[in-house]
């Protein structure tokens, strides 16, 4: 069950207040299947240095962090975050609008999304004598984000879903210090404020 926009009203702050952050009480096993699937996708990747692939989603994964985080903080500000999941819907919450089976979702995501480009990643849709036209990078990133906000929210289509496979089909495209620059900047910022946040009681 999914929580969007918080009404102010006292079902919504039951809701929200009703969120049981990294407890362990509705854990089971299946915690860590999905684990093991994820694993063995990316080593997979990594024996057939498919290294562009590994970098889309980790590009992609990276920022869906960093957008829960954000969540995370708005919901301790001003009482509501901008989604949430329940206790019911998973085996774990991690932060209060992802769990894990959505993370490890996400984990993959921007593999998907990549995998499912062109074989040439120059090729743009809709141009004619080779000008113009919309660029099948950003086009694969618009349909996965349409795909994925299939369940009808359009704010989060557009200013979360997009963005994310913007970045696993961009990304792993540009010039190699700039990728690195970019990976190695998402996840530290996403590190350096989980590990402060986290002990603060603040997400």
């Amino acid at each position: 069950m999914f929580v969007f926009w918080g009404d102010g009203s006292q079902q919504a702050m039951d809701l929200v207040s009703a969120i049981r952050v990294r407890s362990t009480e509705n854990f089971n096993w299946t915690f860590i299947f999905i684990l093991a699937v994820v694993f063995y996708v990316y080593w997979s990747e990594i024996n057939k240095r498919n290294y562009e692939v590994i970098c889309a989603g980790l590009a992609l994964y990276g920022v869906h962090w960093l957008y829960e985080i954000c969540n995370a903080i708005i919901g301790h500000a001003f009482g509501f975050p901008l989604w949430s999941v329940s206790n019911e819907s998973t085996t774990f919450i991690l932060l209060i609008g992802v769990c894990w089976e959505l993370s490890m979702m996400f984990s993959l995501a921007g593999i998907i999304s990549f995998k499912m480009l062109p074989h040439d990643r120059s090729t743009r849709f809709f141009s004619k004598n080779g000008k113009g036209g919309i660029s099948c990078k950003l086009a694969g990133a618009l349909e996965m984000a349409l795909l994925f906000a299939l369940w009808g929210v359009l704010p989060v289509f557009v200013t979360t879903y997009i963005p994310f496979f913007l970045a696993a089909n961009y990304v792993p495209d540009m010039k190699p210090k700039n990728r690195k620059a970019f990976l190695i900047g998402i996840w530290a910022l996403d590190a350096l404020l989980l590990i402060t946040l986290i002990p603060l009681g603040i997400i």
